[in-house]
């Protein structure tokens, strides 16, 4: 019990903070329940199409065929294969991660990882398309060519400043996570 306590803490101060203003401001608390519950569901509906594709990408895709095109020493198809996949992804951020803890476990370089992060995050083509359509095809293709030497400039940059200890931990993490 004390375990379980333990591990849920923070998300149980937050549901009395949630309890406290619903005392003090109903309408306040309601909303915020209201904006809760709408969170929950959107993460519900997105995490698990996301947790069987990783499932089916797990079995499917042996270490050995992602560490020859994603792994050290692929170079730029690794690259591109990072940016095609992170930018063909559909789904919010926080969907990333999970994929990329299995990327991870498969043995693709902390390089692409990082590609694939960015790409998930700024250059996928709903976005895209979505901004061509909004705000016009010069803007759209202008932030394009922009975030993408930013992505690959930043992800060079992150995995040789950080130490290969710490590239280590991330990776025995990540194929905790995945396990």
């Amino acid at each position: 019990m004390k375990s379980i306590l333990k591990r849920y803490r923070v998300f149980l101060i937050i549901l009395l903070g949630l309890l406290i203003v619903t005392l003090f401001n109903k309408t306040l608390g309601l909303h915020a329940l209201s904006v809760t519950a709408y969170s929950l569901k959107e993460l519900l509906l997105v995490v698990p199409p996301i947790f069987i594709l990783l499932g089916l990408l797990d079995v499917w895709v042996p270490k050995e065929t992602m560490m020859k095109y994603m792994g050290e020493g692929s170079g730029i198809k690794g690259v591109l294969l990072a940016f095609i996949i992170g930018s063909a992804a559909a789904g919010p951020l926080y969907g990333a991660f999970p994929v990329a803890a299995v990327l991870m476990k498969k043995g693709v370089s902390f390089k692409n990882v990082l590609i694939f992060i960015g790409a998930w995050s700024t250059t996928k083509i709903p976005m895209l398309l979505f901004e061509i359509s909004a705000l016009g095809m010069k803007f759209a293709l202008t932030r394009l060519l922009i975030d993408i030497p930013g992505i690959i400039i930043i992800s060079f940059i992150l995995s040789s400043v950080i130490s290969k200890k710490e590239v280590k931990e991330i990776y025995e993490n990540a194929g905790d996570l995945s396990s």
